[in-house]
């Protein structure tokens, strides 16, 4: 959707080292503002003069923020004469916070969506000006979600800020029931426990695709998991061949193959379908058997 609002600068984080070598690396916002020819502002701290005399120059209509990172003051919401928005990646009130994504994934919500929200003091706390839900598939990532919720997002802000704009916007309080915080990931929680349930793991393997990617430990060596499917989720009546993989201790290989690996979990079991060993490339299961013997192995828990 095209907007006839003008972009008079974009505010992103600093340039921040990665790679090997640590040396510095532009935002993907930086990047994309830098060929649209847009002015970048780079601010360690909306807490310095600079900063604030900044945003201040614009003389913005409205600020739209979207996973930015730092913290904006009272002063900086202040400035724009219709006020500040933000693109949230979740239905609120559920999942307030730096990682609504994940959290729903890693919780098995069917449906999530976009929210288009007044930023206020509180944690995405603000009256909702549109909001959209989007369903949540069987396969889907962290990574596809997030791109889904991005092009949705973008539509909305632009309806949210045409309303604004012309003094139609209508804005609803979010409710005060189901209210749910989703917290910053931290890489950790990558880690695989195989003694939890298959489906557990599999929802763990969806959110952390494609950051910080499900690990498990092979021999010591980390292997991580960037892609799985169910086979058996455990309970009702399995298959012989099923009850026996079942049976099986949590961690060990039951079943490899072009299909994939089949590892046992505490419940029911998982099939594995793209792996990558420390330092190696992402393989899909067909050829990452052809070049490790899987056999007999056991993956540790966390």
């Amino acid at each position: 959707m095209r907007s006839r609002h003008a972009v008079v600068g974009v505010f992103t984080q600093p340039d921040r080292p990665a790679g090997r070598g640590q040396s510095l690396h532009p935002s993907v916002v930086k990047q994309r503002a830098a060929q649209l020819g847009l002015p970048v502002h780079q601010p360690v701290s909306f807490k310095a003069p600079e900063a604030a005399a900044a945003l201040r120059d614009l003389d913005l209509d409205a600020l739209v923020v979207v996973a930015y990172g730092l913290i904006l003051p009272a002063t900086a919401l202040a400035l724009p004469r219709l006020g500040c928005f933000n693109i949230h990646g979740s239905l609120l009130p559920r999942w307030r916070g730096a990682a609504p994504i994940q959290r729903a994934l890693l919780a098995g919500d069917a449906m999530t969506g976009v929210t288009i929200m007044r930023i206020e003091a509180g944690l995405d706390t603000g009256p909702m000006l549109v909001a959209r839900a989007v369903p949540v598939g069987a396969a889907d990532s962290a990574g596809t979600v997030h791109d889904k919720l991005a092009a949705l997002g973008a539509d909305l802000i632009v309806e949210a800020l045409d309303a604004a704009a012309d003094g139609h916007a209508v804005e609803t309080p979010q409710p005060a029931a189901g209210i749910t915080y989703a917290n910053k990931i931290d890489k950790s929680e990558a880690l695989i426990d195989w003694r939890g349930d298959a489906v557990g793991i599999l929802r763990q393997v969806h959110a952390f695709n494609p950051w910080p990617v499900a690990e498990t430990r092979w021999d010591g060596t980390q292997l991580r998991v960037w892609d799985a499917e169910l086979v058996d989720e455990g309970g009702g009546h399995p298959s012989a061949g099923a009850a026996e993989q079942a049976h099986a201790s949590p961690g060990s290989v039951v079943a490899a193959s072009s299909a994939g690996v089949d590892v046992a979990c505490g419940r029911g079991v998982l099939r594995l379908l793209r792996l990558q060993l420390a330092g190696r490339k992402p393989l899909a299961a067909a050829e990452f058997i052809k070049a490790q013997r899987l056999a007999g192995a056991v993956f540790a828990n966390s």
